[in-house]
Protein backbone atom coordinates (compact mmCIF):
# COMPACT_ATOMS: atom_id res chain seq x y z
CA UNK A 1 0.00 0.00 0.00
CA UNK A 2 1.11 3.38 -0.76
CA UNK A 3 1.45 6.83 1.23
CA UNK A 4 0.64 9.53 -0.88
CA UNK A 5 1.94 12.81 0.88
CA UNK A 6 0.38 16.53 0.63
CA UNK A 7 3.35 17.60 -2.06
CA UNK A 8 2.36 14.61 -4.17
CA UNK A 9 -1.28 15.36 -4.36
CA UNK A 10 -0.43 18.78 -5.78
CA UNK A 11 2.21 17.43 -7.79
CA UNK A 12 -0.24 14.81 -9.98
CA UNK A 13 -3.16 17.39 -10.00
CA UNK A 14 -4.44 20.07 -12.37
CA UNK A 15 -7.07 22.44 -11.52
CA UNK A 16 -9.02 22.08 -15.39
CA UNK A 17 -8.24 18.18 -15.16
CA UNK A 18 -9.70 17.79 -11.96
CA UNK A 19 -12.61 19.85 -12.94
CA UNK A 20 -12.91 17.90 -15.56
CA UNK A 21 -12.51 14.35 -13.42
CA UNK A 22 -15.49 15.89 -11.14
CA UNK A 23 -17.94 16.40 -14.03
CA UNK A 24 -17.13 12.77 -15.16
CA UNK A 25 -17.72 11.67 -11.82
CA UNK A 26 -21.42 13.81 -11.24
CA UNK A 27 -22.70 11.78 -14.67
CA UNK A 28 -21.13 8.62 -13.98
CA UNK A 29 -23.28 5.64 -11.39
CA UNK A 30 -20.83 6.30 -8.29
CA UNK A 31 -22.42 5.09 -5.00
CA UNK A 32 -22.69 7.35 -2.30
CA UNK A 33 -23.55 6.88 0.87
CA UNK A 34 -25.27 9.29 3.40
CA UNK A 35 -22.16 10.20 5.86
CA UNK A 36 -21.59 8.98 8.82
CA UNK A 37 -21.17 11.00 11.52
CA UNK A 38 -20.09 9.60 15.12
CA UNK A 39 -19.50 11.97 18.53
CA UNK A 40 -16.41 10.83 20.45
CA UNK A 41 -17.04 11.58 24.55
CA UNK A 42 -14.01 13.10 25.87
CA UNK A 43 -12.62 13.95 29.32
CA UNK A 44 -14.69 16.32 31.32
CA UNK A 45 -14.70 19.83 30.16
CA UNK A 46 -13.39 19.04 26.93
CA UNK A 47 -15.59 19.68 23.89
CA UNK A 48 -17.24 16.66 22.34
CA UNK A 49 -14.96 14.95 19.46
CA UNK A 50 -16.72 13.53 16.21
CA UNK A 51 -15.50 11.09 13.55
CA UNK A 52 -16.67 11.33 10.12
CA UNK A 53 -16.66 8.63 7.42
CA UNK A 54 -17.21 9.84 3.84
CA UNK A 55 -17.79 5.92 1.73
CA UNK A 56 -18.09 6.18 -2.44
CA UNK A 57 -17.35 3.16 -4.65
CA UNK A 58 -17.56 3.09 -8.68
CA UNK A 59 -19.59 0.65 -10.19
CA UNK A 60 -18.51 -3.01 -10.64
CA UNK A 61 -15.91 -4.39 -13.08
CA UNK A 62 -12.37 -3.84 -13.87
CA UNK A 63 -10.90 -1.20 -12.98
CA UNK A 64 -13.44 -0.01 -10.22
CA UNK A 65 -12.47 1.48 -6.77
CA UNK A 66 -13.66 2.18 -3.27
CA UNK A 67 -12.53 4.98 -1.33
CA UNK A 68 -13.74 6.55 1.88
CA UNK A 69 -12.34 9.63 3.79
CA UNK A 70 -11.78 9.91 7.43
CA UNK A 71 -12.04 12.54 9.34
CA UNK A 72 -11.43 13.76 13.16
CA UNK A 73 -12.65 16.82 14.38
CA UNK A 74 -11.24 17.50 17.82
CA UNK A 75 -12.82 20.99 18.49
CA UNK A 76 -10.38 21.43 21.39
CA UNK A 77 -7.16 20.93 19.49
CA UNK A 78 -6.99 25.03 19.53
CA UNK A 79 -5.85 24.83 23.12
CA UNK A 80 -3.15 22.17 22.34
CA UNK A 81 -1.79 23.90 19.51
CA UNK A 82 -2.86 21.66 17.38
CA UNK A 83 -4.92 21.64 13.99
CA UNK A 84 -8.79 20.83 14.86
CA UNK A 85 -9.37 18.30 12.03
CA UNK A 86 -7.41 16.02 10.69
CA UNK A 87 -8.40 13.94 7.10
CA UNK A 88 -6.96 10.48 5.62
CA UNK A 89 -8.18 9.09 2.64
CA UNK A 90 -8.26 5.54 1.91
CA UNK A 91 -8.70 4.10 -1.60
CA UNK A 92 -9.43 0.57 -2.46
CA UNK A 93 -9.16 -1.38 -5.48
CA UNK A 94 -13.01 -2.18 -6.30
CA UNK A 95 -12.59 -5.73 -7.36
CA UNK A 96 -10.76 -7.52 -4.51
CA UNK A 97 -11.50 -4.97 -1.82
CA UNK A 98 -7.05 -4.52 -1.49
CA UNK A 99 -5.93 -1.04 -0.32
CA UNK A 100 -4.15 0.71 -2.73
CA UNK A 101 -2.87 4.04 -1.16
CA UNK A 102 -3.82 6.43 2.24
CA UNK A 103 -3.87 9.84 0.66
CA UNK A 104 -3.12 13.13 2.81
CA UNK A 105 -7.04 14.12 3.58
CA UNK A 106 -6.63 17.99 3.52
CA UNK A 107 -5.04 18.23 0.12
CA UNK A 108 -7.70 16.06 -1.35
CA UNK A 109 -10.18 17.96 0.20
CA UNK A 110 -9.03 21.49 -0.96
CA UNK A 111 -8.27 20.16 -4.18
CA UNK A 112 -11.76 18.48 -5.15
CA UNK A 113 -13.44 21.34 -3.04
CA UNK A 114 -12.69 24.39 -5.05
CA UNK A 115 -12.43 22.86 -8.33
CA UNK A 116 -16.16 21.38 -7.62
CA UNK A 117 -16.63 25.15 -7.63
CA UNK A 118 -15.11 25.76 -10.54
CA UNK A 119 -17.04 22.71 -12.35
CA UNK A 120 -20.62 24.68 -11.09
CA UNK A 121 -18.71 27.80 -12.43
CA UNK A 122 -18.85 26.51 -15.73
CA UNK A 123 -22.19 26.61 -15.98
CA UNK A 124 -23.21 29.57 -13.96
CA UNK A 125 -20.61 31.90 -14.52
CA UNK A 126 -20.77 34.42 -17.54
CA UNK A 127 -17.75 33.28 -19.89
CA UNK A 128 -16.35 36.60 -19.87
CA UNK A 129 -16.19 37.19 -16.51
CA UNK A 130 -12.67 38.51 -15.79
CA UNK A 131 -12.63 39.88 -12.16
CA UNK A 132 -13.24 38.08 -9.42
CA UNK A 133 -13.73 38.91 -5.20
CA UNK A 134 -12.12 35.82 -2.37
CA UNK A 135 -13.91 36.66 0.69
CA UNK A 136 -11.67 34.99 3.39
CA UNK A 137 -7.69 34.51 3.28
CA UNK A 138 -7.52 30.38 4.77
CA UNK A 139 -6.04 27.04 3.50
CA UNK A 140 -9.25 26.98 0.32
CA UNK A 141 -8.46 30.65 -0.89
CA UNK A 142 -5.58 29.64 -3.00
CA UNK A 143 -6.94 26.93 -4.54
CA UNK A 144 -10.68 28.85 -5.42
CA UNK A 145 -9.04 31.50 -6.92
CA UNK A 146 -6.45 28.91 -9.64
CA UNK A 147 -9.69 26.38 -9.87
CA UNK A 148 -11.38 29.82 -11.19
CA UNK A 149 -9.27 31.01 -13.17
CA UNK A 150 -8.30 27.43 -14.92
CA UNK A 151 -12.16 27.96 -16.46
CA UNK A 152 -12.67 31.75 -16.62
CA UNK A 153 -10.36 34.20 -17.93
CA UNK A 154 -9.86 35.74 -14.50
CA UNK A 155 -7.65 38.78 -14.75
CA UNK A 156 -7.81 40.47 -11.83
CA UNK A 157 -8.41 39.32 -8.02
CA UNK A 158 -9.52 42.00 -4.86
CA UNK A 159 -8.68 39.81 -1.72
CA UNK A 160 -10.89 40.63 1.93
CA UNK A 161 -10.49 39.06 5.07
CA UNK A 162 -11.59 39.94 8.54
CA UNK A 163 -7.46 40.24 9.00
CA UNK A 164 -6.27 42.68 6.30
CA UNK A 165 -2.74 41.53 7.60
CA UNK A 166 -3.64 37.41 6.09
CA UNK A 167 -5.34 39.08 3.11
CA UNK A 168 -1.85 40.87 2.59
CA UNK A 169 0.09 37.75 2.91
CA UNK A 170 -1.88 35.69 0.73
CA UNK A 171 -1.85 38.25 -1.83
CA UNK A 172 1.55 38.59 -2.01
CA UNK A 173 1.85 34.69 -1.90
CA UNK A 174 -0.42 33.99 -4.63
CA UNK A 175 1.21 37.34 -6.62
CA UNK A 176 4.04 35.05 -7.93
CA UNK A 177 2.17 31.99 -8.31
CA UNK A 178 -0.97 32.97 -10.48
CA UNK A 179 0.41 34.11 -13.80
CA UNK A 180 -1.60 36.95 -15.70
CA UNK A 181 -3.82 37.76 -13.20
CA UNK A 182 -3.72 41.10 -10.53
CA UNK A 183 -4.31 40.15 -7.32
CA UNK A 184 -4.88 43.26 -4.74
CA UNK A 185 -6.50 43.51 -1.52
CA UNK A 186 -9.57 44.81 -1.09
CA UNK A 187 -10.59 47.51 2.00
CA UNK A 188 -14.41 47.75 1.25
CA UNK A 189 -15.82 44.61 0.64
CA UNK A 190 -19.01 45.99 -1.09
CA UNK A 191 -17.57 48.36 -3.28
CA UNK A 192 -15.44 45.14 -4.29
CA UNK A 193 -18.11 43.01 -4.93
CA UNK A 194 -20.44 45.50 -6.71
CA UNK A 195 -17.56 45.45 -9.22
CA UNK A 196 -16.91 41.42 -9.85
CA UNK A 197 -18.13 38.76 -11.67
CA UNK A 198 -17.49 36.26 -9.31
CA UNK A 199 -17.35 36.19 -5.50
CA UNK A 200 -16.18 33.38 -3.76
CA UNK A 201 -16.11 33.01 -0.21
CA UNK A 202 -14.54 30.61 2.08
CA UNK A 203 -15.14 31.47 5.45
CA UNK A 204 -16.19 30.17 9.16
CA UNK A 205 -19.28 32.74 9.39
CA UNK A 206 -22.06 32.44 11.47
CA UNK A 207 -23.55 35.61 10.34
CA UNK A 208 -23.71 37.43 6.81
CA UNK A 209 -20.74 38.73 5.29
CA UNK A 210 -22.38 39.20 1.29
CA UNK A 211 -25.56 41.33 0.47
CA UNK A 212 -27.40 40.55 -1.81
CA UNK A 213 -28.15 44.25 -2.91
CA UNK A 214 -24.43 44.03 -3.64
CA UNK A 215 -24.61 42.13 -6.67
CA UNK A 216 -24.30 43.68 -9.97
CA UNK A 217 -26.54 42.10 -12.87
CA UNK A 218 -24.82 38.75 -14.34
CA UNK A 219 -22.78 38.25 -11.39
CA UNK A 220 -22.57 34.50 -9.92
CA UNK A 221 -21.82 34.03 -6.30
CA UNK A 222 -20.06 31.10 -4.79
CA UNK A 223 -20.21 29.58 -1.12
CA UNK A 224 -17.92 27.41 0.15
CA UNK A 225 -18.33 28.03 4.01
CA UNK A 226 -21.47 27.94 6.14
CA UNK A 227 -21.54 24.13 6.01
CA UNK A 228 -24.07 24.06 8.87
CA UNK A 229 -27.53 25.00 9.03
CA UNK A 230 -26.15 27.56 11.89
CA UNK A 231 -23.66 29.82 9.65
CA UNK A 232 -24.20 32.08 7.22
CA UNK A 233 -22.15 33.31 4.50
CA UNK A 234 -24.95 35.67 2.72
CA UNK A 235 -28.16 37.27 3.25
CA UNK A 236 -31.43 36.91 2.77
CA UNK A 237 -31.34 39.07 -0.55
CA UNK A 238 -28.85 37.16 -2.34
CA UNK A 239 -30.83 33.91 -1.78
CA UNK A 240 -34.16 35.53 -3.38
CA UNK A 241 -31.95 37.70 -5.91
CA UNK A 242 -30.36 34.84 -7.72
CA UNK A 243 -31.00 31.52 -9.11
CA UNK A 244 -30.01 28.75 -6.73
CA UNK A 245 -27.66 26.06 -7.21
CA UNK A 246 -26.35 23.44 -4.89
CA UNK A 247 -23.23 20.34 -5.13
CA UNK A 248 -25.83 17.92 -3.89
CA UNK A 249 -29.49 18.36 -3.20
CA UNK A 250 -28.75 15.81 -0.08
CA UNK A 251 -26.38 17.81 1.58
CA UNK A 252 -27.37 21.29 0.34
CA UNK A 253 -31.02 21.10 1.64
CA UNK A 254 -29.64 19.40 4.92
CA UNK A 255 -26.47 21.24 6.05
CA UNK A 256 -26.02 24.47 4.43
CA UNK A 257 -26.84 27.46 6.53
CA UNK A 258 -27.39 29.73 3.39
CA UNK A 259 -30.01 26.96 2.03
CA UNK A 260 -31.43 26.22 5.05
CA UNK A 261 -32.12 28.92 7.14
CA UNK A 262 -34.24 30.85 4.76
CA UNK A 263 -35.88 27.46 3.93
CA UNK A 264 -36.52 27.11 7.31
CA UNK A 265 -37.87 30.74 8.16
CA UNK A 266 -39.76 30.72 4.74
CA UNK A 267 -37.77 33.28 2.56
CA UNK A 268 -37.62 30.67 0.23
CA UNK A 269 -38.37 26.93 -0.70
CA UNK A 270 -36.68 23.86 -1.21
CA UNK A 271 -38.38 23.99 -4.76
CA UNK A 272 -36.56 27.30 -5.39
CA UNK A 273 -32.97 25.45 -5.90
CA UNK A 274 -33.10 24.75 -9.62
CA UNK A 275 -30.26 22.42 -10.02
CA UNK A 276 -27.18 20.06 -8.44
CA UNK A 277 -23.88 19.40 -9.80
CA UNK A 278 -25.97 15.91 -11.10
CA UNK A 279 -28.63 17.70 -13.11
CA UNK A 280 -26.19 20.20 -14.28
CA UNK A 281 -23.04 17.88 -15.66
CA UNK A 282 -25.93 15.27 -17.16
CA UNK A 283 -27.69 18.37 -19.19
CA UNK A 284 -30.94 17.40 -17.24
CA UNK A 285 -30.83 21.44 -16.50
CA UNK A 286 -28.54 23.87 -18.32
CA UNK A 287 -27.47 26.70 -15.66
CA UNK A 288 -27.34 30.29 -16.47
CA UNK A 289 -29.80 31.10 -18.65
CA UNK A 290 -28.99 35.13 -19.50
CA UNK A 291 -26.15 37.61 -19.12
CA UNK A 292 -27.81 39.71 -16.60
CA UNK A 293 -28.96 36.88 -14.37
CA UNK A 294 -28.01 36.26 -11.11
CA UNK A 295 -26.29 33.19 -9.80
CA UNK A 296 -25.32 31.08 -6.47
CA UNK A 297 -23.38 28.51 -6.22
CA UNK A 298 -23.54 26.85 -2.69
CA UNK A 299 -21.55 24.19 -1.93
CA UNK A 300 -20.85 21.44 1.36
CA UNK A 301 -19.27 18.74 -0.36
CA UNK A 302 -19.85 14.95 -0.92
CA UNK A 303 -17.16 12.00 -1.39
CA UNK A 304 -18.64 11.51 -4.91
CA UNK A 305 -15.78 14.69 -5.44
CA UNK A 306 -13.04 12.55 -3.10
CA UNK A 307 -13.31 9.48 -4.64
CA UNK A 308 -12.77 11.18 -8.13
CA UNK A 309 -9.93 13.01 -7.13
CA UNK A 310 -8.16 10.14 -5.23
CA UNK A 311 -9.15 8.20 -8.56
CA UNK A 312 -7.15 11.06 -10.70
CA UNK A 313 -4.07 11.41 -8.43
CA UNK A 314 -3.63 7.86 -8.07
CA UNK A 315 -4.04 7.27 -12.22
CA UNK A 316 -1.37 10.43 -12.49
CA UNK A 317 1.12 9.06 -10.25
CA UNK A 318 4.29 6.80 -11.97
CA UNK A 319 3.62 3.26 -10.98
Amino acid sequence: MRIITAAEIAGALTYGALVDALADAFRSDITVPLRHHHPIPQVPGEPEAMLLLMPAWTPPGDGAFVGTKLVSVYPGNGARGLPSIYGSYVLCNGETGAPLAILDGTMLTVWRTACASALASRFLSRKDASSMVMVGAGALAPHLIRAHAAVRPIRNVALWNRSREKAVALAEGLGRTVPGVTITVATDLQAAVEEADIVSCATISSQPIVSGAWLKPGAHLDLVGAYTPAMRECDDAAVTRASLYVDTRTGGLKEAGDIVDPIRRGIIRAEDVRADLFDLCRGRQAGRAHSDEITLFKSVGTAIEDLAAAILVWRSLPL
